[in-house]
């Protein structure tokens, strides 16, 4: 059993940040991949940015130069450090984990947390 926790969510007027951070626990074996998601209402759910296990990382064009994903191998945490962000940022907030389970991928996805760009 894995579980995904969030944290970091929050109100913010925009040109303002805030720092979201995963938890993963349970039972991990290796990890492929973690990565932040988040959903509009009314729109799909989408990739914000992942890092990779060997630290590689993507980011969504909205997100690129304002948006920091980092990992701690260590302790099985993802950050996303979100500076200068904009009304059309508010959404919720999803991390994803991705083991390789002999060599099968399998996702696991947190609850969310609620991000609001509002003055």
């Amino acid at each position: 059993q894995v579980q995904l926790v969030e944290s970091g969510g929050g109100l913010v007027q925009p040109g303002g940040s805030l720092r979201l951070t995963c938890a993963a626990s349970g039972t991990i074996s290796i990890i492929y991949s973690m990565g932040w998601y988040r959903q509009a209402p009314g729109k799909q759910r989408e990739l914000v940015a992942e890092v990779a296990s060997g630290g590689t990382t993507r980011y969504t064009d909205a997100v690129k130069g304002r948006f920091t994903i980092s990992r701690d191998g260590a302790k099985n945490m993802a950050y996303l450090q979100m500076n200068s962000l904009k009304p059309e940022d508010t959404a919720v907030y999803y991390c994803q984990l991705v083991l390789d389970i002999s060599s099968i991928l399998r996702d696991y996805w947190g609850q969310g947390t609620q991000v609001t760009v509002s003055s």
